[in-house]
């Protein structure tokens, strides 16, 4: 298949970079964006092209990267992430357009944006070791220059920033020992070269190259505990970026495990695909109770992604699990299952972050407490985030319902079974998505309830408005694709069939039959999206056509008088008399007191003629994150002592510095002989 998109989508790119970084700030943003578009566009094709036949698409080159060359192979399996990542881009660079007055205008941002998106549309195509680390690389860099736009302003984007950049760099470090450990032992660093390789090497050497895989791509997925960077960096970070990292990038860490664990390995023990399943367990759960007792939106937002990837997790384990006990059908169902589950959350989040971030420049604030009464003042993004909300708690017809339904499909025909991993795996991975179900519906509950409706609770709220066209439509087109993924599902499913079946070896060419249902071949299991989004539409219709009967009826009778629904029939209604995001995640937050250890402060003050007297009582209370407080501050701590101790090393004496090289020389030596 020509390669040409690829040799587009690279110089557009590229072009995008140069014009937002040499253009003057009228046009650079603009052109920065339309090369943006060029490069998707290509990527788009090419990939459609490629999950279209099955046929891979291939490029090499040895002028580019010295030594090493380039080699690009895109496949039906990176098809799909360059496809997630171009719908993506395009909705977060139109956004960009109306977005760039509030900081995103400057040279390094317009050029990095483009570098970041290039980047990760050609990731999935990487089809070497070196072209990989060096594409992962740009990604990663370009990310984090995006993260610091605001750090001049704001002391918290700059540590988002330094916990970005450390936890970033570790998992690649850790990619790079697992890439380069393959690439020793195949004797050649492409990847189908290390593919033939892999059934020769040792097992100590395919487990350590698996786990350092899955540690590396898993921090960049946000999965537990490697996620501290996610509710630091997204809520910093511009919101054009914050929905490209949340709805694109994290994706790749996905890519990168089924990349190495599925392609490069070809499947492994149920041992890995247990861990797999466990972590994604905890992720999803960590992850749903943190946004359901999180008060700032983004922040919110960015707990629930690694719920999401934690579901994607354990559909990759359970697929792993269900192919190592011989089932490959099943196993199938599972990859196809994980597959939407990532094509559904770059729609729904990269939708609720513009929101989110349209919220933030229209009020000043991101703080749920501080909101409310949007929906009137902001219909449009109101709405949106109200697709988007719907979506991501899996409720019909919306995309997220078809994803979880294949997940727990999978699950549920993995039983009965001989295998005691599976028998133990299923239940549990059951359990995870039915709570972190319940968790996803709160948190979102609470997000719409508390900042859309009622009445506003800060100025901001009061007098905010709708944001520039642009960045309505960026948003709107994300919330469509999760509308019409939900109602008709099936104009992806071939795809990540396809996909799937290169993955699952020996897995059926079609283990689902889709038309106007959606059925499991071989299984029972019939899903008709369109038919039941037309039930739901025709339940509301008659809904409110009752609703008008009786309102008619009543007027006849007696005048009816109209209050606000959240009123409890008050005609006087203030927003101290309503909910706000923390009470509202006050009971669970009482019931997962011993998970969340929330901090409570409480501030009594006596009036100054007598302390028998009380002038004021403040209460606080804040929830951090476990895993930082308890694993990473005491890391951080130990190497600050260690640094403490080590500046004692260097007093500015040359005597003590040749000493310090005899010792080493003599190690050395003594090491050699």
């Amino acid at each position: 298949m020509s390669n040409l998109s690829l040799v587009i989508t690279a110089i557009a790119g590229l072009s995008a970079a140069i014009a937002g970084c040499a253009l003057p700030a009228k046009t650079r943003v603009q052109a920065a964006v339309a090369f943006t578009w060029g490069a998707c566009i290509a990527a788009l094709v090419g990939a459609l092209a490629v999950l279209h036949t099955g046929h891979a698409m291939v490029l090499n080159s040895s002028r580019i990267l010295p030594l090493t060359g380039v080699t690009m192979v895109l496949d039906p399996l990176g098809a799909v992430f360059v496809v997630i990542t171009a719908v993506v881009a395009i909705a977060s660079t139109l956004y960009w357009l109306g977005y760039a007055s509030h900081g995103l205008s400057t040279r390094t941002a317009s050029a990095a944006l483009p570098i970041f998106v290039t980047s990760m549309l050609l990731v999935p195509a990487a089809g070497s070791v070196a072209t990989f680390l060096w594409l992962w690389e740009l990604m990663a860099l370009s990310s984090l220059l995006l993260v610091l736009v605001d750090q001049r302003r704001r002391e918290e984007t700059r540590s988002a920033a330094q916990w970005y950049a450390v936890m970033t760099h570790a998992g690649a470090s850790a990619i790079l020992f697992a890439l380069v450990m393959l690439s020793a032992h195949a004797g050649n660093q492409t990847f189908a070269a290390i593919r033939i390789h892999a059934v020769h090497l040792p097992a100590a050497v395919r487990n350590t190259a698996f786990l350092l895989a899955l540690v590396g791509f898993g921090s960049k997925a946000g999965a537990v505990p490697l996620h501290v960077w996610l509710p630091k960096a997204h809520p910093e970070a511009p919101s054009p970026a914050s929905a490209l990292m949340s709805g694109a990038m994290v994706n790749l860490g996905i890519y990168g495990i089924v990349l190495v664990g599925d392609r490069l390995l070809g499947g492994g023990p149920a041992w890995w695909w247990l861990t797999v399943t466990a972590v994604g367990v905890v992720s999803a759960l960590f992850g749903a109770l943190h946004a359901a007792t999180s008060t700032d939106l983004k922040r919110l937002l960015a707990y629930s992604t690694a719920d999401n990837m934690g579901l994607v997790l354990i559909g990759i384990g359970a697929s792993g699990l269900f192919a190592t006990t011989g089932h490959p059908a099943i196993a199938a169902i599972a990859m196809v299952s994980a597959l939407l589950l990532t094509v559904n959350h770059a729609a729904f989040k990269g939708s609720l972050f513009l929101s989110a971030g349209s919220v933030q420049v229209a009020t000043g604030s991101r703080d749920l407490d501080r909101l409310g009464g949007l929906m009137r003042r902001m219909p449009i993004t109101g709405v949106v985030f109200l697709v988007g909300g719907l979506a991501i708690a899996a409720l019909p017809p919306l995309n997220g319902f078809v994803g979880e339904w294949l997940l727990f499909q999978s699950l549920l025909h993995g039983l009965p079974t001989s295998s005691t991993a599976v028998a133990i795996a299923v239940p549990v991975g059951v359990a995870a998505l039915a709570l972190t179900g319940g968790l996803t519906a709160a948190a979102f509950v609470k997000a719409i309830g508390v900042g859309f409706l009622g009445r506003p609770r800060s100025e901001g709220a009061a007098t905010a408005h709708e944001v520039p066209r642009t960045m309505q439509l960026g948003a709107a087109l994300l919330a469509g694709a999760c509308v019409v993924l939900g109602v008709v599902p099936m104009i992806v499913l071939p795809a990540l069939e396809r996909a799937a079946a290169e993955v699952v070896p020996g897995a059926p060419a079609h283990s689902l039959r889709a038309s106007v249902e959606l059925r499991l071949a071989g299984l029972q299991g019939v899903l008709a999206p369109a038919l039941l989004a037309a039930g739901l539409a025709l339940a509301f219709v008659a809904v409110i056509a009752m609703r008008r009967l009786a309102q008619r009826r009543s007027h006849l009778r007696v005048a009816l008088r109209r209050v606000e629904p959240w009123g409890c029939g008050r005609e006087l209604q203030t927003a101290r008399m309503q909910y706000t995001a923390t009470s509202f995640a006050e009971p669970l937050q009482q019931v997962f007191d011993d998970v969340l250890r929330p901090d409570r402060d409480l501030d009594v003050s006596h009036l100054a003629e007598s302390r028998y007297y009380t002038e004021k009582i403040a209460y606080r209370t804040s929830i951090g994150d476990v895993i930082e407080h308890n694993v990473y501050r005491p890391m951080i701590g130990a190497v600050n002592v260690w640094g403490q101790w080590a500046r004692g090393l260097q007093n500015g004496s040359v005597h003590r510095y040749l000493a310090y090289g005899l010792v080493v020389l003599v190690v050395v030596l003594a090491v050699i002989v």
